[in-house]
């Protein structure tokens, strides 16, 4: 017995071990396969990583948007700007108020200004910083003089930048290189940072590893052992999702990043990259444009105290945010600057008087939003057909339009203050407003208000509220029939009767003056300034709809226009803005010029890409016009205009005409002073009927934005083959100045009354108007 269990156990045993040595190779040759396949797989991936990382780093890095600017302002004697236009500006170009010395600022005392430029790259050449003062007198520049830097007589201030057009993750830079940034900023930096930068290789094991401990001791995340390589990979690559294998893949590509791009390329483009804090939609990213973002000042011109407050902001910018936050943002950054003095990068004396200093953050964003959201809508029209939109939120140009920030702003003013004393009740809260303002003799486009909340950036009345422009045809008929002296002059008699078509399909149309009443013959000056209804319609039958029609479209109009009777009485439908085109032309005489927005584009480099000139095309015959210019000027004096005078200062000449359709459903004013043409409309979204005509409604707003604004008044110079003659229009015959009914009207040449009547008492009314001419 005791033999056989012996020899029966050592059988036993090595079927164990057999089984166990059978086992093992199985799981080794298991194990060397998943990690080749584990291997290939992560070569594969790092494969992947290293394209994602190189086609993204090489070429061109970032989608830089393009930079809208308002129109310079021109500084020197005589310049004509109110104190308060001016100081409007200089907060707008990002100045802040202070003693005037340094860079970016200005000081005020009572109508007196010291600013200290920060100097620009226009397009045709550098405009230098420079300290100036100037004397703010009657609207006007007086003692204008440089006292540091350059001299010269004028000076231009760096435009305000009014707008961009942005990439669609919304993120705006203003990129630097790494040689123009103050040497502070990188060693400050990476002294708070990522004190190895240079030395290690994207991570930091033992950075890590401490930041590990102290967050597992703390219960929660309070430190972080992340590279700047990390973070420009997390920032540009990744999300920001906490998972392990995001963080996986961030030391990968880090590792990769630096085995590819020398340290400073890295850094530069951390610097370019990094998020600093948020204008509404738009995320600001980079250290140029945080602190411009910030201070209102270039990132080269910051002093210690700011350098420190922007690192300290690296960590949390909404936490951290100065003008939300400034107890927190000020404890932040003195302990920048506590590091800094450690690092030994400043000298304790430096160190503490930095740390004594207010934050020195400007009360608003220099940049900020599209602060004119329907004027941008115009210029990104504009610049559609030339520029690709692709180009125009990537590529970092700089487009230089015609804004002016003082005229947009009485413009505004204009539309906000007037609309709600409109009307009554809820249909004053009913009305919209636009306002449409040109430079008179250029056609640039100086500011545009689409609607009665000028920041609103939804539909844009001004370009896109295509409404019946009423009256506003009249000088158009009128002008067509005058461009036939032998037929029409300002003294021709039209008929102020009702009468009614019949058409062919039988119905009847039978148009009306507007206050229902007829006057039999008048004078057509007196028609057209009185706006009457029936002269119009009779004239413009009598020249012919299609006569009419070929005068709109060579005066702008681009889209089809009705043949129809009713056209005669502004049945057709405009745009504000195309009646600022076509109006434009009765200002410049019978030129048609080219509503523009924009000057001139160049890249992010300064280089000229388009410019955009002035265009003129002669599309009338500037007699015929000068003729409705007067009867428009006695619109203003006499006629449908003269209630603007209540606002606007008697001296200054204008040029207008009120427009209204049925039921006062749209009501338009278009006028010019010597220097300004402007257009309104009042009206309902829903084109319901208001209690407004064009000289009760749009003529308020038209005039409280004159009354505002310095400019000329309207002398038209009178051109070849246009005499004056003194007249008794009624009578349609010469007579002497100083006879009864006696008017001082232009005709072509060849075309004044052939008829002389005179009047008794010539003498006594010549010795009586030389004496009123004294006192006058």
């Amino acid at each position: 017995m005791k033999k056989s269990k012996a020899s029966s156990s050592p059988r036993r045993k090595p079927s164990r071990r057999s089984s166990n040595n059978g086992r093992r190779p199985w799981f080794w040759r298991f194990m060397f396969r998943l990690c080749a396949i584990g291997l290939v797989l992560l070569a594969g991936w790092m494969v992947y990583l290293d394209a994602v990382v190189t086609s993204r780093f090489e070429g061109r890095r970032f989608e830089v948007p393009s930079r809208v600017y308002a129109r310079p302002l021109e500084l020197f004697d005589g310049a004509s700007v109110s104190a308060g236009a001016l100081e409007r500006e200089l907060s707008l170009s990002g100045f802040r108020k202070g003693d005037g010395r340094k860079s970016g600022s200005y000081q005020r005392t009572g109508n007196r200004f010291v600013i200290s430029t920060r100097g620009f790259s226009f397009p045709d050449g550098d405009e230098p910083r420079r300290r100036i003062s100037l004397m703010i007198s009657g609207d006007r520049v007086q003692g204008f003089s440089v006292i540091e830097g350059d001299n010269a007589p004028i000076v231009r201030l760096e435009p305000a930048q009014i707008g961009g057009i942005y990439p669609a993750h919304k993120e705006d830079r203003v990129l630097v290189q790494l040689d123009e940034v103050p040497a502070l900023l990188p060693t400050t930096l990476m002294a708070v940072e990522d004190r190895n930068f240079y030395d290690h290789f994207g991570i930091a094991p033992l950075s890590i590893g401490r930041a590990m401990l102290a967050n597992i001791q703390a219960g929660r995340i309070v430190q972080g052992g992340s590279t700047l390589t990390q973070q420009l990979v997390k920032n540009f690559f990744l999300t920001r999702e906490q998972t392990l294998v995001r963080k996986a893949n961030e030391a990968l590509m880090s590792v990769l990043l630096e085995l590819h791009y020398e340290k400073d390329d890295i850094l530069e483009t951390y610097l370019n990259e990094v998020y600093l804090g948020q204008a509404g939609t738009r995320s600001i990213h980079g250290f140029g444009l945080a602190s411009q973002f910030y201070f209102g000042e270039s990132l080269k011109d910051l002093d210690v105290h700011q350098i420190a407050l922007l690192v300290g902001m690296v960590k949390g910018p909404s936490y951290y945010n100065p003008r939300r936050h400034p107890e927190r943002a000020t404890e932040r950054r003195n302990l920048v600057i506590s590091e800094m003095e450690q690092a030994g990068l400043i000298e304790p004396g430096r160190a503490s008087r930095a740390r004594g200093l207010p934050l020195g953050v400007s009360e608003r964003p220099s940049y900020s939003e599209n602060r004119y959201p329907a004027y941008i809508d115009l210029v990104r029209r504009h610049l559609a057909r030339d520029y690709k939109e692709e180009d125009l939120r990537s590529e970092g140009l700089r487009i230089f339009t015609t804004l002016n920030p003082a005229i947009q702003y009485a413009a505004e003013y204009a539309v906000t203050d007037t609309l709600p004393r409109l009307g009554g009740g809820q249909n004053a809260e009913a009305l919209e407003a636009t306002l449409v303002v040109t430079a008179k003799d250029s056609g640039e486009v100086l500011a545009l208000v689409g609607g009665r909340d000028p920041q609103f950036a939804g539909f844009n009345r001004a370009l896109d509220a295509n409404r019946p422009i009423g009256s506003l045809i009249k000088p158009f008929i009128y002008l067509s029939a005058l461009q036939e002296p032998e037929r029409y002059t300002l003294t021709t008699p039209v008929l102020d009767k009702s009468f009614t078509l019949e058409f062919d399909d039988g119905k009847r149309w039978q148009p009306k003056n507007y206050d229902g009443e007829e006057r039999g013959e008048v004078p057509l000056h007196k028609a057209l300034s009185h706006s009457y209804n029936l002269p119009a319609v009779r004239v413009g039958l009598d020249i012919g709809v299609d006569r009419v029609q070929e005068t709109l479209t060579a005066f702008g109009v681009d889209t089809p226009i009705s043949r129809y009777p009713s056209m005669l009485l502004g049945s057709v439908s405009m745009s504000p803005v195309t009646v600022a085109q076509i109006y434009q032309g009765l200002a410049t005489s019978g030129f048609n010029t080219p509503l523009r927005t924009i000057r001139e584009v160049t890249d992010a480099g300064g280089e000229a890409l388009s410019r955009y000139s002035l265009e003129v095309e002669q599309v009338a015959d500037p007699a015929a016009v000068h003729l409705v210019q007067y009867a428009m000027q006695e619109t203003m004096q006499e006629g449908t205009g003269r209630s603007a005078y209540y606002t606007v200062p008697e001296e200054l000449s204008l040029a207008g005409k009120t427009g209204t359709t049925d039921d006062g459903r749209d009501s338009w004013f278009a006028g010019f002073s010597g220097d300004l043409l402007a257009v309104a409309w009042v009206g309902r979204d829903d084109n319901g009927p208001t209690s407004l005509t064009g000289a009760s409604g749009a003529l308020p707003v038209w005039s409280r934005f004159m009354a505002q604004v310095p400019q000329h008044g309207f002398s038209p110079v009178v051109p070849d083959g246009v005499s004056y003659h003194w007249v008794n229009s009624e009578q349609q015959a010469l007579t002497d100045e100083y006879c009864d009914n006696a008017r001082l009207l232009p005709y072509i040449a060849g075309s004044e009354p052939t008829q002389t009547i005179s009047c008794s008492g010539t003498l006594e009314r010549r010795i009586r108007g030389w004496f009123e001419g004294l006192f006058q």
